[in-house]
């Protein structure tokens, strides 16, 4: 199945592909938990049920402006970082022998075909293609082999990093967590409906191919994810977990290549659908700010 959440005049609610458009979820189960992604993953098995039940109905079309997040409101997007090696080669680094990872949260969320915010504070504002994935009844100690009975489906992502404050600190998580920096969607799919394990994953900058990878590149594989991850936190319905980027990211380019207001930044991942984000410029922004790492290093302390 296919789940996407939609916005509507009652506000943001899930829909299931149908047969000819999309099914408002909740309405045609009666169901009102089923209104979001965590409500579905936490139904379990009945709520399922009541989705496939509700998929053989014909549903509605919609514009892509009528798409919000596949997942909204998650309760935590938990990140892998350099998950491929040859993003590793490119940024300098070794081919890291434990996983890279860090959190994002649910303010840098926004749809698959909004517009891309390019923070007023970053001049170098990169995109990271990524396979995301959503979890279902999660769970803690989830062994690798076991990992597909946690996992909800997978979406699209555009991890949008802003590199200087990535880099100002050893800490990643400023450059990480820009408001409406991080687009997913257009769908869940469910585990049913793609095997995941070598799919291809593109991302292009106005029509140009960007990223051209196979999600078989990665280090540390989506069930794996799962494992590290229950490791040492009990996964959450509705969590996210993004899977890292591969090689052809702009700060590894020469000349560098930095996302700025125009461009269309389109990432595409097999059997799973495509994000496609116009950059714009934050507006509102203060000219005067303190804080704007330039260098390596800078402190505003």
């Amino acid at each position: 199945m296919k789940f996407a959440t939609i916005r509507t005049e009652q506000g943001l609610r899930l829909h299931v592909r149908g047969t000819d458009g999309y099914v408002d979820l909740a309405e045609a189960t009666g169901n009102a938990d089923l209104v979001s992604v965590n409500g579905l993953a936490a139904g379990g098995t009945r709520a399922m049920d009541a989705a496939r039940a509700a998929s053989t109905g014909a549903g509605k079309k919609f514009a892509n402006a009528d798409f919000g997040p596949s997942t909204p409101n998650p309760t935590r997007v938990l990140c892998l970082g350099v998950n491929y090696a040859e993003h590793a080669i490119e940024g300098g680094r070794a081919v890291p022998k434990w996983p890279e990872s860090f959190v994002r949260g649910a303010g840098s969320v926004i749809g698959a075909y909004d517009d891309l915010v390019k923070p007023a504070l970053t001049e170098r504002f990169d995109f990271e293609g990524e396979l995301a994935i959503v979890v279902g009844r999660g769970g803690r100690y989830i062994k690798a082999e076991d990992a597909f009975e946690a996992i909800l489906g997978y979406s699209v992502m555009n991890d949008g990093s802003a590199r200087e404050w990535q880099r100002a600190a050893t800490q990643w998580t400023p450059g990480k967590n820009f408001d409406g920096t991080m687009p997913i969607g257009p769908d869940v799919v469910t585990v049913d409906e793609v095997d995941v394990t070598d799919l291809a994953i593109s991302t292009t900058l106005n029509g140009e191919v960007m990223q051209s990878a196979r999600t078989s590149d990665m280090i540390v594989s989506v069930a794996k994810a799962i494992e590290y991850f229950s490791s040492f936190t009990t996964l959450q319905p509705g969590d996210v977990i993004a899977t890292g980027t591969p090689g052809g990211v702009g700060f590894a380019r020469t000349p560098p290549v930095w996302l700025l207001p125009g461009d269309l930044i389109e990432v595409t991942v097999e059997g799973i659908g495509t994000i496609s984000n116009r950059v714009v410029a934050e507006e509102d922004a203060p000219t005067d700010w303190p804080w704007m790492p330039l260098g390596a290093q800078t402190s505003s302390l």
